[in-house]
């Protein structure tokens, strides 16, 4: 009979968080994900200035491989 009263109370009070939860308006967090997208930013840039030169050699011999198109 206890065990039943206590968990009628854990529900009672998790369904009352829940709507509590439900009822505020969260709008974010915006300065975290101006970070991510700089993040993200700053790390495509400094990959792609890496894998450039590379890629570019790698299209030039494939193309010219293929015939000597340009």
């Amino acid at each position: 009979m206890r065990l039943n009263t206590q968990l009628l109370k854990i529900t009672i009070y998790l369904r009352n968080q829940l709507s509590q939860f439900k009822n505020t308006k969260s709008r974010g967090d915006v300065p975290g994900w101006v970070l991510v997208v700089l993040m993200t930013t700053a790390l495509v840039t400094g990959i792609w200035s890496i894998a450039a030169p590379k890629l570019t050699t790698i299209l030039r011999n494939s193309l010219d491989a293929m015939g000597g198109i340009r």
